[in-house]
């Protein structure tokens, strides 16, 4: 009976109760844990359970529970790697804690937008919100706005650090920086991303903190749109000149269309150029040479920010941390600069 009931419709709440002999309010205090119910009787509704491979419907158990178990997200620019990858990595780690993910990603960020984003959210019942807006005029908008629940920024910022989590661009950018400098390179240039993206500025302070620290000339960054095509456009330009014997990019993809461009100009890497990226998306690896860059954890971003909005991290604790370092992976595109 039970097999003609899974080829008919997905099992519903009635028929566990029936099959293992219970009322629906048994199945309902099964499934929500509750110490009322006797060991055997729990014992017999799991195994209804289990044969039928009933799946409980979110919605009506978040009707039972007044508890959604669902955490929002606010993102944007949510095509881009880095908050691609965090996205998949708070999933990931809200699955492990028995949480939902539902996402709203804003196209613009207009107060509109974001008002509007927050809404569809806040319709769902989140019991937590993160926001991973690396756009600093997102943040202008969202201090005007109320926000009733838990939340977590993914972005470095000075203005609620009680409620930030990120990896550490500025150190990202100072370990890039120096493996150039330690190389022995003195001229090099930076390619910068978007003005107004939260993780450019700071990879730039930490690339012209670095210089300076080192005592190391610098010349003024080149602003950037994270783009290969960029990438390999600025190249071309600066390949005009030649006064320079490395740069690093503020993402990977802008340091493969550097790579497009220095080849087709007929030079070697590293021989004649040494190039560091940022992210060490996976293809970072298969590019030719082999790019060295600065990988961030993703999965450990993740699994920090659901603890925090789960309240198994105390911000106020002594060993609290809110940034993750980020790791220089070397490879074949550094070197030291052929004089």
């Amino acid at each position: 009976m039970t097999e003609e009931l899974q080829r008919v419709r997905a099992p519903s709440i009635r028929d566990v109760a029936r099959l293992a002999g219970v009322s629906h309010q048994t199945v309902s205090r099964v499934l929500n844990h509750h110490p009322s119910i006797r060991p055997e009787t729990k014992q017999r509704v799991l195994d209804v359970i289990e044969e039928l491979q009933y799946k409980p419907n979110r919605a009506a158990r978040a009707l039972v529970t007044s508890r959604s178990r669902t955490i929002g997200i606010l993102s944007a620019s949510s095509t881009w790697y880095g908050p691609a990858s965090s996205i998949a990595a708070i999933e990931e780690a809200a699955r492990a804690a028995g949480y939902w993910v539902s996402t709203a990603n804003i196209e613009s960020s207009d107060a509109r937008s974001i008002a509007d984003g927050l809404a569809h959210l806040a319709a769902q019942g989140i019991e937590g919100l993160v926001v991973i807006a690396p756009q600093v005029r997102v943040f202008d908008t969202l201090e005007q706005l109320s926000i009733d629940v838990p939340y977590v920024t993914l972005q470095s910022t000075a203005r609620d650090p009680d409620h930030a989590l990120s990896v550490d661009q500025i150190a990202g950018a100072r370990m890039a920086t120096r493996h150039l400098i330690d190389l022995g390179h003195r001229s090099i240039y930076h390619l910068t991303g978007p003005q107004d993206w939260i993780e450019a500025e700071a990879r730039m302070r930490g690339f012209l903190d670095e210089m300076s620290a080192r005592d190391v000339p610098t010349t003024a960054p080149i602003l950037g749109d994270w783009t290969a095509d960029f990438g390999y456009h600025a190249g071309r330009e600066l390949l005009t000149v030649r006064d320079f014997t490395a740069i690093f990019s503020s993402n990977d993809q802008m340091a493969l269309g550097l790579m497009h461009a220095v080849r087709d100009a007929g030079l070697e890497i590293p021989r004649d150029v040494s190039i560091v990226g940022f992210d060490d998306i996976p293809e970072a690896a298969h590019f030719w040479p082999p790019l060295t860059t600065v990988r961030q954890d993703f999965a450990e971003l993740g699994r920090r920010c659901v603890a925090l909005l789960l309240g198994d991290l105390d911000p106020a604790a002594p060993d609290y941390r809110g940034t993750i370092t980020p790791e220089l992976v070397v490879r074949g595109t550094t070197g030291a600069p052929a004089f």
